[in-house]
């Protein structure tokens, strides 16, 4: 015998399923749908390769950021670190194949130094993040544009560029898969593991939680936060590497990526006091980013809105994650 349940039973578990849906995935299928309406190209798998491509470098800049946020922080020296990524690798190469690897060994190095600094000021001299990482910003940029005498100089060799620009050909169901779309599945499968498969990962959520508490159950707070700005710095500059491919040498390429960063990370449901968030969620979170600046320029709209539309979705999703905590206890 089969009993029918009520439908104010099955509204709830309905509910439930549906909450249980990132709205990240949420967004970044309704926005790329628009998209496709507007340029069915994009729907074939060429097309859709090569929107990854462009918009893998953003991405694993969230893959980044979204440790420092789930800890309590922000990191706003991430694309200073891109652009002085870019402007270094072209000034230490000199469009001399032989010196790629050298110059990206020397551009972690660098961004180990910048995380290592963010870290230390926050868990050690107890500078809230977003001023000391907004001061590692201006410094970067400052260092960045007096080491390229303020203007784009060199370039960059073609097996350095290969890394935004490589296209595998004739890969079975995709056509081409490029170089730049397997760097960021690798780098996202590393970073999902990392917080959310690993000791470290709740650790962090742990910390973002309450830190107070996390050291008193053992944790060790200040390693902890600087190992998270560590991680976003190195993800800064593989997205730097990835954008030096794409447009070659610029000044102001990193400019604007951290918010961006940080936009994406709240699009996909991460939480800006710190405990909540997911990997799988700011990747989708900053594919539905960077399918809201294609549909724009599709529209053919002023450049401008993505500032404005970005200002719009920060408040927004903010907003509602805060509702959302407010409902929840």
């Amino acid at each position: 015998m089969t009993v029918a349940l009520p439908e104010a039973s099955r509204r709830p578990a309905l509910a439930e399923w549906f909450g249980r849906i990132n709205i990240g995935v949420v967004i970044f299928v309704v926005l790329f749908a628009a998209i496709a309406l507007k340029q069915p190209s994009y729907l074939e798998p060429a097309g859709f390769m090569n929107y990854l491509r462009r918009a893998a470098p953003l991405a694993i800049m969230a893959a980044g950021q979204i440790f420092v946020i789930v800890s309590g922080g922000f990191d706003l020296s991430v694309g200073s670190l891109v652009t002085l990524s870019v402007l270094g690798a072209s000034m230490m190469t000199g469009g001399d194949p032989s010196l790629t690897w050298p110059a990206i060994a020397a551009l972690y190095a660098m961004g180990v130094v910048v995380g290592l600094i963010n870290g230390v000021a926050v868990a050690y001299l107890k500078v809230p993040s977003i001023i000391a990482t907004l001061g590692t910003l201006l410094s970067v940029n400052g260092v960045a544009m007096m080491w390229s005498g303020g203007s784009p100089r060199g370039y960059l060799p073609d097996n350095f560029r290969a890394f935004g620009r490589f296209v595998f050909k004739d890969v079975p169901v995709v056509g081409q898969l490029p170089l730049s779309v397997i760097v960021l599945v690798v780098v996202a499968a590393v970073a999902w593991w990392g917080l959310h498969g690993s000791v470290f990962g709740r650790r962090v959520f742990a910390v973002g939680d309450n830190p107070r508490s996390a050291e008193l159950a053992g944790v060790r707070v200040d390693l902890t936060r600087i190992a998270c700005f560590l991680i976003s710095a190195v993800s800064a500059v593989t997205a730097g590497i990835l954008l030096g491919g794409f447009g070659g040498v610029s000044t102001d390429v990193g400019q604007g990526l951290e918010l961006q960063a940080i936009a994406a990370c709240v699009i996909g449901g991460a939480q800006l006091m710190g405990g909540r968030g997911s990997v799988i969620g700011v990747v989708f979170g900053a594919l539905s980013l960077f399918a809201l600046f294609t549909l724009l320029n599709l529209l053919g709209l002023p450049q401008g809105l993505r500032s404005t539309a970005q200002g719009i979705i920060l408040i927004s999703a903010v907003a509602a994650g805060a509702r959302r905590q407010r409902a929840g206890g």
